[in-house]
């Protein structure tokens, strides 16, 4: 008998998982989840094939799947007015309850480190004292924060380059004083925002990663279906393949990090310890690996829309074809997750001083890349310049951010009376002799000269505008002035060019003193007129 025992237990051991899987949920779907409200939400997972599968929400909706010859199931679920909190029961061959689930409204966060880095991130004494009044003002947040109907899930952060993850590892938490630090502080003040005007659950869904470029972003699909990017794509994963046969070769040494290694340790261990590089499989830069890894485990929850902050990375990387890696994915993205063309915001990038000219002019083309990718439908843009630090990459004021995304959600995904949601935004440019005339749209009560400190609002000042440059007929920049002519147009020169071109704002990493704003205290984007 014990012979036998042991024969049936191997052979148990033996089989697939999936032959002997209770019925398993996507972690989104978990106690204290955020789900769309009034809307059929996707709800899937994984069971025994052919095994059915009972949902049932506590509000009288239902619905059923079966799970096909590999495990998988998925099906769709009507949810109620916002509120809650409510319990959801599946029922396979086991059963899971889910509780103090809410019916809210559901936003995508992703990007890089500034969606990233958690409120507890910018607890830190700031590098500057004029910015410490930021710090208190987090470090108070974080002490007195209550607000159950915030809630917020992560998708760990993981690379796969080839495979789709289906599946990661995450909890909802909630913005009390105990969780609130972990929650992305970007994306907190944006929920704080609607929260306030809409009195709903908020939930946020985040993916984000330090650090990464676009690229990684997109997916396989999307580099292959654009004739634009396709040859880069290619091109990468041959690099790729053959870097794989030449690490992976049995004996092989990464002789350049011996050499580095070496040098540190004759010179007494001084400075950074060399890091040997990244193998190719676990590199977060290479296209469509954190697709794979992250963003695809969460396709396709039901979401309102995303906010997305990055561009950092790029600024040094291929600058020049922002836009068309940024369009391709806010493409791709809307179709994989087949809910229409869903509201995408996103952030320019904030100001912060670059190590070189390269990387200074690259912020700016970044910026400028970010918004020409406004001809998308329901996009929308927050203007940060005004509110970043010099000498921090990761600015503290991430409560004017999370309020102007925050602007165009509420105008134009909930009907709020907002007179203005961005700042002005260049429309075109006339040339009349040797001076341009510049028309802006997003101008709400009129364009003006203005400043901000910290956290107070816009205010007018009786100052000439700065940071406009003008293009000679041979392709130089010059500093130019500017004035506002009339509520919309500003007027630019430089008496020493009497043919101009074209005419850019705020062209640098760090444009201190860029002070174009509208009467309702929004600062004018970064532009250049020319295509």
């Amino acid at each position: 008998m014990p012979f036998n025992y042991k024969l049936i237990l191997v052979f148990l051991l033996s089989l697939p998982q999936a032959l002997l899987a209770n019925v398993k949920l996507n972690p989104l779907f978990s106690d204290h989840m955020v789900l769309q409200r009034e809307r059929n939400v996707p709800i899937w997972g994984w069971a025994d094939p052919d095994e059915k599968i009972k949902i049932v929400g506590s509000w009288g909706k239902s619905a059923s799947a079966i799970a096909g010859a590999d495990g998988t199931w998925k099906t769709t679920l009507k949810t109620p007015k916002a509120g809650g909190p409510f319990q959801i029961t599946i029922t396979g061959k086991n059963k899971i309850v889910l509780n103090d689930v809410l019916s809210g409204e559901v936003w995508l966060c992703t990007g890089q480190s500034n969606m990233d880095f958690a409120l507890n991130k910018f607890v830190r004494d700031a590098r500057e004292p004029v910015y410490q009044p930021l710090v208190e003002h987090i470090r108070n947040e974080i002490a007195t924060a209550n607000d159950d109907q915030i809630r917020h899930i992560e998708v760990l952060q993981n690379t796969s380059l080839y495979k789709k993850q289906t599946d990661f590892k995450g909890q909802w938490i909630s913005a009390n004083t105990k969780q609130v630090g972990e929650i992305t502080a970007t994306g907190y003040f944006f929920a704080k925002e609607l929260r306030k005007q809409l009195n709903v659950p908020i939930g946020l869904v985040e993916c984000s990663w330090g650090g990464t470029r676009i690229q990684p972003w997109i997916s396989e699909e999307a580099y292959l279906q654009d004739d634009n990017l396709r040859d880069y794509f290619n091109t990468n994963r041959k690099e790729v393949k053959a870097t794989l046969e030449k690490v992976d070769a049995e004996n092989y040494v990464d002789k350049a990090y011996e050499a580095k290694l070496e040098a540190w340790n004759k010179k007494g261990k001084k400075g950074r310890k060399p890091k040997a590089a990244v193998h190719p499989k676990m590199d977060r830069q290479a296209p469509a690996t954190l697709y794979n890894g992250m963003l695809n485990a969460i396709i396709p929850y039901a979401i309102k829309g995303a906010i997305w902050y990055q561009g950092e990375s790029n600024a040094v990387y291929m600058p020049n074809e922002y836009e068309m890696f940024f369009t391709s994915m806010i493409n791709s993205w809307r179709a994989d997750w087949k809910q229409g063309d869903f509201s995408f915001y996103w952030t320019q990038l904030a100001a912060c001083k670059r190590g070189n000219d390269e990387a200074d002019k690259g912020w700016a083309t970044v910026n400028d890349q970010l918004r020409r990718t406004l001809k998308l439908p329901n996009t929308g843009m927050a203007v940060l310049y005004d509110i970043g630090e010099a000498k921090d990459i990761h600015p503290h004021n991430k409560m004017d951010a999370g309020k102007r995304l925050a602007l165009w959600a509420l105008k134009k995904d909930y009907k709020s009376k907002i007179t203005a949601i961005s700042g002005p935004l260049y429309k075109s440019q006339k040339i009349k002799g040797s001076k341009i005339q510049v028309k802006f749209s997003e101008v709400g009560s009129g364009l003006l000269v203005a400043k901000k400190h910290l956290l107070a609002p816009a205010i007018a000042v009786n100052e000439p505008l700065q940071w406009f440059e003008i293009k000679d007929a041979d392709g130089n920049w010059h500093k130019a002035e500017a004035k506002i002519i009339t509520k919309n147009k500003i007027e630019v020169w430089n008496l020493a060019v009497a043919n101009p071109t074209h005419v850019r704002y705020a062209w640098s990493g760090t444009p201190t003193g860029a002070n174009l704003y509208n009467k309702e205290g929004l600062p004018a984007a970064v532009f250049s007129t020319e295509k």
